[in-house]
């Protein structure tokens, strides 16, 4: 059990901790630095690589967190808390399906064309969802953290 919460808890790091560092340092400096479509063109890379990591660190935390479950006697044996970090994880991972399948597809599309206001707009879209995945993620990992 102590290896799938170690497991469970680097998946959970590698991904809360890479939207908060885009989010809070990476993405204030590149707005600086960095001028249209360059910057369309660096967050699309950026993603490119970030993302193979969030499905790497969903993957990690699916398998470790129902192989805990499953240890713990099952889904009908959990106290709340724990049905209520399963519920808030699903929720990230579903905008973070969103954000690949469809935002980031239509943004990767608009830089390729070269649709700068609309690279824009999907821009903006894809940020405030990673936004309100870091709180979720952040809330998460409180309630996991006051449980112990």
């Amino acid at each position: 059990m102590e290896i799938l919460k170690i497991l469970h808890l680097l998946g959970v790091i590698i991904w809360i901790g890479g939207m908060f560092f885009a989010y809070m340092v990476l993405r204030p400096v590149v707005n600086q630095q960095l001028q249209q479509p360059e910057m369309f063109k660096f967050w699309q890379a950026v993603f490119g690589s970030f993302f193979h990591w969030v499905w790497l660190s969903i993957t990690i935390i699916l398998a470790s967190g129902f192989h805990m479950i499953a240890e713990l006697g099952g889904l009908g044996k959990l106290p709340f808390n724990v049905y209520l970090m399963v519920a808030l994880g699903m929720m990230m991972m579903m905008i973070f399906i969103y954000v690949f399948f469809t935002a980031y597809r239509k943004f990767k599309r608009f830089v390729a064309a070269e649709e700068w206001q609309s690279a824009g707009i999907v821009l903006v879209q894809i940020r405030v969802l990673i936004g309100l995945n870091l709180i979720i993620g952040l809330v998460t990992v409180a309630i996991a953290v006051l449980d112990t």
